[in-house]
């Protein structure tokens, strides 16, 4: 505990006053570059996905028609495998480029980050393609999030520091197996939200696309804050590679889906999330624990609680609700948010948007939260509130008027 202590507390010092030696001289934010590595993961994921289909399809890796299923129509699963070949593509450009080639240096620990990623990735994605193909059950797919979380927290990529806003607690430096622990947790839980969530055509896409942006947000404000350090550059990378890869998803996805990601997708797109908001909490350091410094310790947990909220709120709702009609909490059924949504009266496609929406709201705001001021903050996500919440009961309004004429 004492040598986390003493590691954690000379990264603060190092980085808080500006002396960290990963900086080069001149170096900003690679704006264009990332902007590149996200256009190649989206490229390659579209064509990728192309080719997997048939693929799918072949293997019979289908998803046929259930009664708690929106679709009508056997359709091929399996397209995480062409999202993960495009996350590949863009992390491997990402090396080749005269500024993030910088951060692939084994001495500033940034490999660490982008390699756990790479390797939890493979393990996700094939105990996701053994779901597709062959079914497994609850267990022994949860004991293989376990086992990519593992990975993320072997490799390096670890929550060490957690600020507490109360109690007078301050800035928590936990040891090895505290942090192991809250890294695994919170990657569970986010590949779990995700998965929860997938329940219509391109909703968890769009959901990883916008969760992965306002990550990216929140990161390039790292980027900038450091004056481009290559130690930051991590994620950034990763979302903006994920947020490629959902882009070049969506086009094969939107309904009418010709191909489902599957758990091979929708767990890929929870671990990559989880592996961002990580290697960004590894990155800020404070030596003053005010209530700003608090919130901006605390910021990466709190965005990834504001982009998952809708997916856990459902999640949460979804194992009461079974765990209360005596049924394993795994135990499927047709009372998702999105259902619901369905019943009131939104279209397939509204529903799909509305949650975009509510996501959306939640996600950039607590992003900008670290950028700008709550006085210019709180009237934009109240703003937004009350839009997502007015387009949530526009169906209910007009049964209502038509039903007093």
């Amino acid at each position: 505990m004492h040598a986390a202590m003493t590691h954690a507390y000379a990264s603060v010092s190092t980085v808080a006053n500006g002396m960290s030696t990963a900086n080069p001289a001149g170096a900003g934010v690679p704006l264009r570059e990332l902007a590149l590595v996200g256009l190649t993961a989206a490229v390659i994921t579209y064509l990728a996905t192309a080719l997997v289909r048939p693929v799918a399809t072949h293997v019979g890796a289908v998803a046929v028609p259930r009664q708690r299923d929106v679709h009508a129509v056997p359709t091929p699963r399996l397209g995480g495998v062409g999202m993960y070949i495009g996350v590949l593509a863009a992390f491997f450009l990402a090396q080749e480029l005269p500024a993030l080639t910088r951060g692939f240096d084994y001495a500033n620990g940034f490999t660490n980050d982008m390699t756990a990623t790479m390797v939890a990735g493979a393990v996700i994605v094939v105990v996701g393609i053994i779901d597709d193909r062959w079914g497994i059950d609850a267990l022994t797919k949860f004991v293989g999030q376990l086992t990519a979380a593992g990975v993320l927290v072997v490799m390096g990529v670890s929550w060490y520091l957690l600020a507490v806003p109360f109690g007078n607690v301050g800035t928590v430096v936990l040891d090895s197996v505290q942090s192991g622990l809250l890294t695994i947790a919170i990657t569970v839980a986010t590949i779990n939200a995700i998965n929860f969530v997938d329940g219509l055509d391109g909703l968890a896409a769009g959901l990883g696309l916008i969760a992965a942006l306002a990550i990216c947000l929140f990161s390039l404000g790292l980027l900038h804050d450091q004056g481009g350090d290559v130690s930051y550059y991590p994620p950034a990378l990763i979302t903006a590679a994920l947020a490629g890869a959902c882009l070049g998803f969506l086009p094969h996805n939107f309904q009418p889906a010709r191909i489902f990601m599957g758990d091979s997708g929708s767990m890929l797109i929870g671990l990559m999330l989880a592996a961002a908001s990580t290697s960004a909490s590894g990155k800020i350091a404070i030596n003053a624990y005010g209530p700003a410094d608090m919130f901006t310790l605390l910021s990466p947990l709190v965005l990834v609680l504001a982009v998952m909220f809708i997916p856990m709120l459902d999640m949460l709702m979804a194992i009461v609700r079974r765990t209360r009609s005596g049924v394993g909490f795994y135990t499927p059924d047709k009372m998702h948010l999105h259902h619901r949504l369905l019943e009131i009266g939104h279209t397939h496609r509204r529903v799909v948007l509305l949650i975009y929406l509510w996501v959306a709201v939640l996600a950039f705001s607590a992003a900008a939260s670290s950028m700008a001021p709550w006085s210019v903050v709180t009237p934009l996500l109240a703003g937004g509130l009350i839009v997502a919440l007015f387009a949530t009961i526009v169906p209910r309004l007009r049964r209502r008027m038509a039903g007093a004429h």
